[in-house]
């Protein structure tokens, strides 16, 4: 019998698994993955935020991180929607190998790409690939509000049945008049016409989907470089920067911190980590992250971008300097109480971290 536990009054942390509950193929090669909260909890997140999942692998755990794909105005259950590529480990064994019933461990919700942080009268969504997934929770919630929305949703794809959620997006667009959608693809499907734009994204496409874009509030994600094609675009319109958004886990953002000009790390100083609560000690030089240097000495420390991002590898520094460049990963309040992200924070002497 499927039982579906009574939701219960209190939100979902981290400090409790999630429990898969179903699988549901989206397009070629794309799945997403339902999860719930074994004792009932509910989910509350900001619309485009993501989680880094421990995923328990035949070589041990590693650690991705997908955005949600699902909106908290709907918030009993929570959804990762993913796509398989050929050299994703964790993403593949998610294909092969996650089932309903199975339970991994979360960290998260994290991330500030959200309309929650950038509210504004008018939006212009633009995705390409699994880039639409923080999309896809932002305009279900909006959608969700009750208030007609105000969204120009232009996504990208190879071809129209690549479009993952298009008929879940056409269904709340039918429903209200706020959510124009534009489908751009690169070729057609055999013997299936199409009818919308084809080729690729550009400053032409742009005014026509969007003739008010300057008065609009851009989110953006999708592959580096299609990214700063949409940037590119926008720049050469004479679209406000400030109000351009974006989200991606294969490249950095732009550095948040500002690198002093009087300290480069270099292989030629050394230096020293103590990790306390281990009782290890492990000598390398300035150039190594803290990450490199637990793993140089038997330790692991989750770690899931890899670029001072995800948030993942946060740790407590308990003495000593680190340089640390992030790209958004961490907030001044937890850098004041003394965290760091150790995949993107160099030793300076000796440092002692709470691991």
């Amino acid at each position: 019998m499927n039982v579906v536990a009574k939701p219960r009054l209190v939100f979902w942390t981290d400090a409790e698994e999630l429990e898969c509950a179903s699988f549901l193929p989206e397009a070629p090669n794309v799945l997403t993955f339902c999860f719930r909260s074994p004792s009932g909890s509910l989910f509350n997140f900001d619309p485009g935020q993501f989680l880094t999942l421990e995923l328990p692998t035949p070589g041990g755990p590693i650690y991705r991180t997908y955005t949600i794909s699902s909106s908290p105005s709907r918030p009993t259950s929570l959804t990762i929607t993913v796509k398989a590529q050929a050299d994703s480990v964790g993403t593949q064994w998610m294909f092969d190998s996650l089932r309903p019933g199975m339970r991994l461990r979360a960290i998260g919700p994290g991330g500030t790409f959200s309309m929650a942080h950038q509210p504004a009268e008018k939006y212009l969504f633009i995705s390409a690939g699994s880039g639409i997934t923080p999309m896809m929770s932002m305009t279900t919630h909006l959608y969700d509000s009750g208030v007609d929305p105000d969204i120009v949703f232009v996504h990208c794809a190879r071809r129209p049945s690549e479009i993952i959620f298009r008929e879940r997006l056409e269904h709340m667009a039918s429903r209200v008049t706020g959510i124009d959608l534009k489908w751009v693809v690169e070729q057609t499907d055999p013997y299936r016409p199409w009818t919308g734009y084809r080729g690729m994204f550009n400053q032409l496409m742009l005014g026509l989907m969007a003739q008010d874009y300057l008065d609009r509030e851009v989110f953006c994600c999708g592959p580096e470089p299609f990214m700063q094609a949409v940037r590119e675009a926008l720049a050469g319109l004479g679209f406000d920067m400030a109000h351009y958004h974006q989200e991606s886990f294969r490249a950095p953002l732009p550095e948040a911190e500002k690198v002093p000009d009087d300290f480069v790390p270099t292989e030629k100083n050394e230096a020293e980590i103590e990790f306390v609560l281990s009782g290890v000690s492990a000598k390398c030089v300035e150039t190594d992250t803290i990450v490199a240097a637990a793993r140089a000495a038997g330790l692991v420390i989750r770690s899931g971008c890899s670029m001072g991002i995800c948030g993942t590898c946060k740790v407590r520094k308990i003495d000593g300097d680190v340089h640390m460049v992030h790209n958004g990963g961490i907030t001044d309040e937890e850098i004041a109480d003394g965290y760091i992200l150790a995949c993107c924070s160099n030793p300076v002497g000796r440092v002692k971290v709470d691991l």
